[in-house]
């Protein structure tokens, strides 16, 4: 019940980063705003370093530097892949590989669900399509090559994951400290080198910073879940990350929640009640 708890916690705080990120994006080139929540997220990690305590062996140093090229993989697939289109399609696969990667990584070392599990696990991922799918999914056929970079970035995601549970359990915030840095170094050289096409306009910094932030509380709490639980079900869980974007959006932007998103919120929470019961 912790790991649930603190998946839940994961998946709501990465949903309002996106949403949040995703909102400074629209003042300025994606870059320039993630220039600001990298940082920002690593400073946060910095200031949990004396709280909960790092240790750098070599386990957490590698599985850390590890998830930190994956994010950055993840990043520029995703963004690339929502660039070509269509979103509605793409966003659904995009998530579910994300999901059903580190699942599938955790039958292989053992993991076992009991009946009940069996039944919330694959309606978890069904949740996830579904809330993660616009306005008429289906309605465009998306290319092969989007196809396959958005199953690239749902797996570099799903490896992100992976990298970070891992990491050895008594590193404390170690691997996240070193992906961190990692991610942000690969960020700024990546913007060092497409500066003259970064545009002049300045992103929302107020909103950066803060996507930032919940960025990385959100790691804290996926490490934190993948440690006190099961891979398969914490990888799930967090998958459900679209769902906090489109509550967001509902709420402070006024979109409309289309059938099958509210399909998929109902799905979510039967799944997670019925995974709780495991």
């Amino acid at each position: 019940m912790v790991a649930l708890l603190l998946a839940l916690g994961s998946s709501l705080a990465y949903g309002c980063a996106d949403f949040l990120g995703g909102l400074g994006a629209r003042k300025a080139h994606v870059l320039r705003t993630v220039m600001i929540a990298a940082p920002a997220s690593l400073a946060v990690e910095l200031v949990l370093w004396p709280v909960l305590g790092a240790s750098f062996s070599a386990g957490g140093l590698g599985w850390g530097a590890a998830s930190g090229v994956a994010s950055a993989a993840a990043f520029a697939l995703l963004y690339r892949t929502l660039a070509i289109g269509p979103m509605n399609v793409l966003s659904p696969v995009t998530a579910l590989v994300s999901a059903a990667l580190p699942v599938g990584v955790g039958l292989l070392r053992g993991e076992h669900l009991t009946t009940v599990g069996l039944v919330g696990l694959p309606l978890a991922l069904v949740a996830v399509v579904l809330v993660s799918a616009g306005h008429g999914a289906g309605s465009a056929r998306p290319s092969r090559t989007a196809l396959l970079l958005a199953c690239g970035a749902g797996a570099a995601i799903a490896l992100q994951l992976v990298f970070l549970d891992r990491a050895p359990s008594d590193s404390g915030v170690a691997p996240l400290i070193i992906g961190r840095a990692v991610s942000s170094a690969v960020i700024l050289a990546a913007a060092g080198l497409m500066h003259r096409k970064l545009g002049s306009e300045r992103p929302a910094y107020a909103m950066a910073a803060a996507a930032g932030v919940l960025d990385s509380v959100a790691n804290l709490l996926f490490l934190l879940a993948a440690r006190n639980g099961d891979l398969t079900v914490v990888a799930v869980i967090t998958a459900l990350y679209p769902a906090g974007t489109v509550l967001l959006a509902r709420c402070v932007l006024a979109e409309r929640i289309h059938r099958g998103q509210l399909a998929g919120l109902g799905a979510a929470a039967v799944a997670v009640g019925l995974l709780a019961l495991t």
